[in-house]
């Protein structure tokens, strides 16, 4: 009987059958890879997820097809998996992140555009013909316009301006406005802060041509004036002014002394009118006047508000200054009407203050000492540089009330200096900072201008008389022409001709309103008053010493010996002013001396002593013979007998013939 052998199934899937009959099977899984197979078997898919079956399916049937292959490590498949889930997330973020960018710069979603619809050029061809003519069409028709103009401006028999280009040039030089139907301008300095109340409104509108030329009439006006037609045509602009506005004015400035006139300027002048046409020439004619009122009217507030020693005197249109003793200064208002008629000014009516007088407006009297547009009357001396002075003043103080620095910080007050707002070590004290609040009014800054005028053409006087009244020696004046409203200077060079080189006396003399500061040769400084007594006696003291120092530089060129020189003896004639000087000089043998007395006001005297002493006669007192060479008496030598040009050509001559 045959044994039975009993075996256990296989538990291990058969993975090779030998040709022999020899199978082999798969080794069961290790731990790590039962866990493997059983991790591959959960399902991954989120909640919520609807799986089908259809796919479950698939997968298996997949699963099965493929043979099972030993992975390298344990969850290499799990490992796959959510690294290929996390590939898709990354690129799906990076994806957002780039359409949100605005503006995207990658990548834009743009709806996809239909393509256009393909355009007939046969209507793009006849759309630009068009245009093309339209545009053609308007070049032409105001190549006509300007071709018409030019010829209506060619025709001869043409004679009023065109109302538009007119009025197309009166708006560049002057400020207009609508006012209901009708066109105002206004002259006034409104726009410059100017508070006076003179109103300055004129009316343009265009002019009938029926009743020729235009005219300026102003309210309540008689009679048209009809201007003089510019460049032979008439103007289509008719102009209304005021009527107190009509005419010419200016400022006028005068220097009396006593009843003798000394010079004159004016602060405005209509002689000269920058307009072509009729209504330019009126309106600057009446802005000048609105401005000379103006002035006046404020130099007339200022002179009533003024304390000054001897008070300022305001009638009419006229205001007295006293700027010397016996000096007084006038400046006046002079208007005209229109018909050769000279009328006060309207000053403004000021009752009271401490120094003041009566102020009335209107007057019949007043200064009148020209006939408006003219220069004034031959007696008056027109003085140039006073009015240039005054013109600068004008500008200036306009400039200064108008230009402020900018507020650093910007909460400071308008118009403080950069020097108000230093603080701490830098900053200013109280007194300093009263007196930098100080400000001069116009007045008082005319008044100085004044007064320096009046002692520059003074100073100017006692030099041309001194000038030529000596002839010996010379005294030659050089003006500074960089010189301030307030301060010139002169510099005077005392020569004798012929001996320039031998000594030049050089003095400096400053011009102030009412000193004079004069610096000599030796350096000292002395500072004079305005009286021109003071300046005469410090020339001719200067004078006197050059005689005496050019004197002592010509004996050392002769080879003579100063034996003295002074400045100030005490002996002989009293001088009114001053000392006299001496200089005594001997001869190289020794034998002859000269001495030279001069002064101030006195003449130069010259006086000559020899030896030996032709009286010298030995007795019984005197027997010595060396008392012989003592000096004979003084002999005066008469100069105005000499040959010679001057002093010291003179001199030379006596010299030369007292040493040979």
């Amino acid at each position: 009987m045959a044994d039975i052998r009993l075996e256990v199934p296989a538990e291990n899937s058969v993975l090779e059958v030998l040709y022999d009959g020899m199978e082999l099977y798969q080794q069961p899984p290790t731990m790590s890879e039962n866990l493997t197979q059983l991790a591959r078997k959960i399902d991954f898919a989120t909640d919520g997820e609807d799986v089908t079956t259809e796919e479950k399916k698939e997968e298996e049937e997949e699963e099965e097809k493929q043979p099972f292959q030993q992975p390298h490590w344990p969850l290499e498949d799990v490992r796959n998996k959510i690294r290929q889930a996390l590939t898709e997330m990354s690129v799906l973020h990076d994806l957002l992140v780039i359409v949100k960018q605005k503006p995207p710069q990658y990548m834009v979603l743009d709806p996809v555009q239909a393509e256009a619809p393909e355009q007939k050029s046969y209507i793009q061809f006849l759309s630009l013909k068009k245009s093309l003519q339209s545009a053609a069409t308007i070049l032409l028709n105001g190549a006509e316009r300007l071709r018409t103009s030019q010829a209506e401006m060619g025709r001869p028999n043409r004679a009023v301006h065109d109302f538009h280009i007119e009025l197309l040039r009166l708006r560049q030089n002057w400020r207009l406005k609508k006012f209901g139907n009708n066109i105002i301008g206004d002259l006034s300095y409104r726009s410059a802060g100017s508070m006076f109340r003179q109103t300055g409104i004129f009316e343009v509108s265009k002019a009938d041509e029926a009743s020729g030329p235009s005219a300026v009439v102003g309210p309540g006006a008689a009679s048209p004036v009809s201007p003089i037609p510019a460049r032979g045509l008439q103007s289509s602009l008719r102009v209304t002014v005021p009527t107190e506005l009509m005419g010419s004015a200016y400022i006028f400035v005068c220097i009396k002394k006593d009843e003798e006139d000394i010079c004159s300027a004016q602060l405005t002048s209509n002689d000269f009118v920058a307009g072509d046409t009729p209504w330019q020439q009126k309106l600057e004619k009446a802005q000048n006047v609105l401005f000379c009122k103006e002035l006046f009217s404020q130099l007339a507030r200022e002179a009533v508000k003024l304390t000054p020693a001897i008070p300022h005197l305001v009638v009419g249109n006229q205001i007295t200054a006293t700027i010397f003793p016996g000096i007084h200064l006038l400046v006046g208002l002079c208007h005209s009407d229109g018909k050769n008629k000279v009328t006060a000014g309207q000053g403004p009516n000021v009752v009271g203050g401490q120094n003041s007088t009566m102020v009335g407006g209107g007057g019949g009297g007043g200064l009148a000492p020209a006939t408006v547009g003219g220069a004034g009357p031959s007696k008056y001396k027109h003085e140039h540089d006073l009015e240039h002075s005054l013109h600068q003043l004008l500008h200036r103080v306009y400039h200064h009330s108008f230009q402020h620095p900018l507020p650093h910080p910007v909460y400071a007050p308008m118009g403080m200096s950069k020097r108000r707002r230093a603080a701490g070590p830098e900053g200013m004290d109280k007194n300093l900072m009263i007196s930098l609040m100080k400000e001069q009014t116009l007045l008082e800054q005319i008044i100085r201008q004044v007064q320096h005028n009046f002692l520059r053409l003074r100073t100017m006087y006692v030099i041309d008389q001194l000038a030529a009244e000596f002839k010996d020696p010379l005294i030659v004046s050089h003006w500074n022409a960089f010189n301030s409203p307030t301060q010139s200077c002169v510099k005077i060079n005392i020569v004798t001709q012929g001996y320039d080189t031998v000594l030049r006396t050089k003095l400096v003399i400053h011009i102030f309103e009412r000193t004079l500061k004069c610096i000599c040769r030796d350096g000292k400084i002395m500072t004079m008053s305005f009286e021109p007594q003071e300046l005469r006696n410090l020339i001719l003291c200067q004078i006197s010493q050059h005689n005496m120092a050019a004197l002592q530089g010509l004996a050392k060129f002769t080879g003579w010996t100063l034996l003295s020189s002074e400045q100030n003896i005490g002996t002989g004639a009293i001088e009114p002013l001053g000392n006299a000087s001496t200089v005594m000089l001997a001869s190289p043998s020794g034998n002859k001396v000269i001495g030279v007395h001069s002064g101030p006001h006195q003449r130069v005297s010259v006086y000559v002593s020899s030896s030996p002493r032709p009286d010298f006669y030995p007795s019984t007192v005197v027997m010595e013979q060396r008392w012989e060479h003592l000096g004979s008496n003084w002999q005066e030598v008469r100069l105005d007998r000499m040959e010679g040009r001057n002093f010291l050509n003179k001199m030379e001559l006596l010299m030369a013939a007292l040493t040979a």
